[in-house]
């Protein structure tokens, strides 16, 4: 966490790659307005298939090539192991592989421990690798007899309430004003009364869980001005992928990383949330130019992995969306050539081989665009949130 001293723009040219508008060639239009543009808070509404991580990995790494940005100042955040990974290995391939790219608990845990001794004193506590012994134990003290499906419900609801930032006192009201029904047969003011039993276990295990690291530093920052000072001058500009799942408690650390700073670019799409019932709130990527009132947005839209028979359907489906997540909407439009009609059955069709991932020196007017796992849609079915999600 030590702040480097040494002159940003002599640092990045020494790791950036020779040929910066070689890395804008490689973009097509919009794409190129997020690589390019610099100076305040960026939105970018990306729709499925528009090349969004190649947008933002290459904006990173345009940044460098002109001297725009220092790559230890730099921290790419997103929600999978596996989408940070992916990150990474496309800044190392880019020239830049001195960014650090990593899931909010990632970072947030590098921080903590390092930031632990100076505030707390002696080691950070170990992390418990799962909730449900910890909320299983909770439920027995109580006297509360649960199978292992009603458990899992509580564990989910126990990572809601945590990533919502209540307290097991606010809980019961927060449940009430959003209409959540009861959990597993039990009512809110049984929830809250597994909420504090739970607390008592970790403390007396002496262990902390997922929610503890973002909830610690978010405390460290808010009330050590020298940690948040130090923070600051490690990270000077945040790069957000998939902003639409962020929490309540994720969007108060982001804050607090930033300061009075606006150097934010921010990915998402409304259409794709998919972790509301983990406490995801799209409204922070909806009423991003209200937060951040300098702010631009920007629309991927162009569709480079599917057909233009597929995009239509998909854009029929979208037409259905309700509320805010209409007014946002995006209009995909195909980049590749017609192929068959959608089958009305997709289940019993076997879906082709994805083409090869197209060079950077492929036109884009041209480009296939980059292939990758879409993201699941589905709820998890072990722990409410996946240890990849870390």
């Amino acid at each position: 966490m030590t702040a480097h001293s040494t002159d940003p723009a002599a640092e990045a040219a020494a790791s950036a790659p020779t040929d910066a508008e070689a890395l804008l060639a490689a973009l097509d239009p919009e794409q190129r307005e997020v690589a390019s543009s610099f100076g305040s808070p960026i939105c970018v509404l990306a729709g499925a298939g528009t090349g969004k991580t190649r947008a933002i990995t290459h904006r990173i790494a345009y940044g460098v090539a002109t001297g725009q940005l220092n790559p230890r100042h730099v921290l790419a955040v997103t929600f999978t192991a596996k989408a940070a990974a992916e990150m990474r290995s496309r800044l190392r391939d880019l020239g830049v592989p001195a960014v650090q790219a990593r899931t909010f608990h990632s970072a947030a845990l590098r921080q903590l421990r390092h930031f632990w001794p100076r505030v707390v004193g002696g080691a950070m506590p170990d992390l418990l690798p799962n909730k449900f012994a910890g909320v299983g134990e909770a439920c027995q003290r109580l006297h509360l007899s649960v199978d292992r499906a009603a458990l899992r419900d509580i564990v989910a609801e126990v990572e809601w309430s945590r990533v919502s930032m209540l307290t097991p006192e606010s809980y019961p009201e927060a449940a009430q004003q959003t209409r959540r029904p009861g959990v597993a047969g039990f009512d809110a003011r049984s929830i809250s009364r597994i909420l504090t039993q739970y607390e008592e276990v970790k403390k007396e295990r002496g262990v902390i869980d997922f929610e503890d690291v973002l909830l610690h530093l978010v405390g460290f920052l808010t009330e050590r001005a020298d940690v948040a000072r130090e923070v600051r001058g490690q990270y000077k500009h945040f790069v957000v992928d998939e902003y639409q799942d962020v929490s309540a408690l994720q969007h108060a650390l982001l804050r607090l990383w930033l300061g009075t700073s606006d150097d934010l670019c921010v990915v998402g799409d409304a259409a794709q949330t998919i972790y509301t019932f983990a406490g995801a709130r799209a409204s922070y990527l909806l009423d991003f130019r209200k937060e951040f009132k300098r702010a631009r947005t920007i629309r991927l839209e162009r569709n480079y992995r599917s057909t233009p028979e597929i995009v239509r359907l998909a854009n029929t489906v979208l037409d259905g969306a309700q509320g805010r997540t209409r007014d946002s909407r995006l209009t995909l439009i195909s980049q590749r050539e017609t192929g068959p009609p959608p089958p009305s059955n997709p289940s019993q069709t076997t879906p082709p081989r994805p083409t090869a991932s197209p060079s950077a020196s492929t036109p884009w007017s041209r480009r296939a665009g980059p292939h990758r796992t879409s993201r699941s849609c589905s709820a998890p079915t072990a722990s409410p949130r996946p240890s990849s999600r870390r």
